[in-house]
């Protein structure tokens, strides 16, 4: 039997909504989902898990497909959650989830391993910002436990640090501090053990904010993107070193951007990526050759055969 035909046979759920800041962007990317799946024959269990006691509609389910963004979908609860019941998710397990949410662990490694990220602080509204600020001239301000931006500014007074420190701690109780890099920013989509092609994006707002995200029509998406052959194979190889690093696997997005000396500096890592109609992942594999189906149909067989794996073929 070929994996399709595998495929076919799984009862497969859709995870969306939850409760995080992202509930918006996950109801938008579970619709892209759900109707991609059912225009490829499937036909998927959608459970929305801001219901209450929505795991118990799990029985019978092989498997799920988690397209749930931020707290509570993206930082190993869920992932705990689906393994104790013995249904494969997919994506990323417990540890790279929780690892790659926290921005602020996500650089620790990447700096104990020495991979290259921009400086950065653990801060709050009482931190010296005129210190940090006069050795780094901007700083981004950051939530450490949240996606798309939100409660995300760039600063460059101690005025407005504050400000920013105040509304970053609307998103979480740790906050951090990263030195602000003046270059171009890229994104490349990770699929198993290969980088997909790299996307430079151009933000028309002063950086690549929630709005500029999902809902402005002015951002531009440039892939091919612009790089020398040999940059780019720098570029995809620190991408992967850098998911490999926070113990992600199946599928996910790296965040880069290049400094003023030409090196290319880690962001974050997002193992839920969107699947909007303004997401990059689906972007980057149509340039790769693969339609949105064909995508999906990669990462639940990758997700599968790694659940049977873990298990000893009991998946």
């Amino acid at each position: 039997m070929n994996a399709l035909a595998r495929l076919s046979e799984l009862n497969i759920a859709v995870l969306f909504g939850g409760t995080s800041g992202e509930r918006e962007v996950s109801l938008a990317s579970a619709r892209t989902v759900i109707t991609a799946l059912r225009e490829g024959g499937y036909e998927p269990l959608a459970l929305d898990t801001g219901e209450s006691e929505w795991w118990s509609e799990l029985k019978g389910v092989d498997i799920a497909f988690n397209i749930q963004h931020g707290v509570g979908g993206e930082d190993g609860v869920t992932q705990g959650l689906l393994q104790s019941l013995g249904v494969v998710g997919t994506g990323s397990g417990v540890l790279g989830s929780a690892l790659a949410m926290d921005k602020l662990r996500s650089k620790q490694v990447w700096r104990a391993l020495g991979l290259p990220t921009a400086d950065f602080a653990l801060v709050n509204a009482a931190t010296d910002a005129q210190a940090l600020l006069a050795n780094w001239g901007s700083a981004f301000i950051k939530p450490c436990t949240e996606g798309s931006s939100l409660g995300m500014a760039r600063v460059d007074s101690p005025e407005s640090f504050v400000a920013a420190c105040e509304s970053a701690a609307v998103f979480g109780d740790q906050i951090m501090a990263e030195q602000f890099i003046d270059g171009p920013e890229y994104t490349v989509a990770v699929l198993g053990d290969r980088a997909l092609p790299p996307i430079h994006i151009e933000a028309a707002r002063e950086f690549y904010d929630y709005e500029a995200k999902y809902k402005a029509n002015t951002t531009r998406y440039n892939i091919p993107c612009g790089l020398s052959a040999d940059d780019e194979q720098t570029l995809c190889k620190l991408a992967l070193e850098a998911f490999a690093a926070l113990g992600c696997s199946v599928w996910g997005r790296v965040d880069l951007m290049r400094d003023s000396r030409g090196e290319f500096q880690l962001l974050e890592v997002n193992t839920v990526p969107g699947m909007t109609d303004h997401s990059l992942v689906p972007m980057a594999a149509a340039a790769a050759g693969l339609s949105l189906l064909e995508l999906l149909e990669e990462i639940l067989l990758m997700s599968w055969f790694a659940g049977q794996s873990a298990s000893g073929g009991r998946a």
